[in-house]
C-alpha cells in the first residue's frame, strides 16, 4: 500500500523534470485511503521559495478536508522534507510521514536534525527508505542533467 503511494509521488517529481524543478513529489492519503492532496516541487516554475511538494499537497490535502487539521493522514513524499516542510506538516497535525530519499544538506527527519522528536506539542511517525533507491536515481538523473547544460 505505501508503495503505491510513493509510486504516485515519484511520477509528480517526474513531472518536475520539464519545469527544471528538482524532481520531487509529494502525495497525502486520508486516513480511508484516499488521495486528497497532491504536489510537486514548483519552485523555478512559480518562482516562489515556499512552492515545495509538501507545502502544495498539505493545502490540496485541506481545501479537500475543508480543515487546516489533516489528523490520520500519512503523507509520502520523495525526498526527506526540509524544515519549512517538516514545519508545515506538524502545524497541519499529520500522523505518518513516509520518504524515499535522505537529504543530507536540509533534511529534517535525521539528517540534519530530526524536527519531528523535538518537543512540538504534535508529533508525526516517520520512516525514511521508501522507493529510496527510485527517488534518488532521479535526482541523481536531473542534476547529472543539469551538469550537462
Amino acid at each position: 500500500m505505501e508503495e503505491g503511494y510513493m509510486r504516485q509521488a515519484l511520477a509528480l517529481a517526474e513531472q518536475c523534470l520539464a519545469g527544471g524543478d528538482v524532481p520531487v513529489g509529494c502525495v497525502i492519503a486520508a486516513p480511508d485511503g484516499t488521495v486528497i492532496g497532491r504536489g510537486r516541487n514548483r519552485r523555478e516554475e512559480r518562482g516562489l521559495a515556499t512552492a515545495h511538494a509538501e507545502v502544495e499537497a498539505i493545502a490540496q490535502a485541506c481545501r479537500a478536508v475543508g480543515s487546516w487539521r489533516l489528523t490520520g493522514c500519512a503523507l509520502y513524499v520523495t525526498l526527506e522534507p526540509c524544515p519549512m516542510c517538516a514545519g508545515a506538516i506538524l502545524n497541519a497535525r499529520i500522523d505518518r510521514v513516509w520518504y524515499g530519499a535522505r537529504e543530507e544538506k536540509t533534511g529534517c527527519c535525521g539528517s540534519v536534525v530530526n524536527l519531528f522528536a523535538e518537543g512540538f506539542p504534535y508529533r508525526a511517525a516517520v520512516r525514511g527508505g521508501l522507493l529510496e533507491e527510485e527517488s534518488r536515481a532521479l535526482l541523481q538523473r536531473f542534476f547529472r542533467q543539469r551538469r550537462e547544460i
